[in-house]
């Protein structure tokens, strides 16, 4: 069995906690004419979120497709998601230094 990359392993355990930090924009009761919002977070519009644009290998797009679909999430959900887990496979100490390191790149980018 060949070893596994850290983090990796951790994300089907990390997926429920991840789901469960973002909001469920599913209207409740009476529902509002037009797309909701998609955003990670009440209120927030994904059109308002900074692009990435990234070159991956075409297996990559088309595993990225395949679990948007299987899933039911978007894309981006899925890749947030992704990352999420990743930083919880994360010994302490580098998840210490990843948050660090992001949120001085958020204030920068404020």
């Amino acid at each position: 069995m060949s070893p596994m990359r850290p983090g990796v392993g951790a994300f089907q355990a990390c997926r429920a906690a991840a789901v469960a930090t973002m909001s469920d924009n599913r209207a409740r009761g009476k529902r509002r004419a037009g797309r909701p919002p998609a955003g990670a977070r009440e209120g927030e519009k994904v059109k308002d979120y900074p692009q990435l644009s990234i070159r991956v290998p075409v297996e990559l797009k088309a595993r990225l497709n395949a679990l948007s679909a299987v899933t039911g999430l978007s894309q981006w959900r899925v890749i947030v998601e992704a990352i999420e887990c990743l930083r919880h496979g994360l010994s302490p100490t580098d998840r210490q230094l990843v948050d660090g390191l992001s949120e001085r790149i958020t204030r920068t980018a404020s």
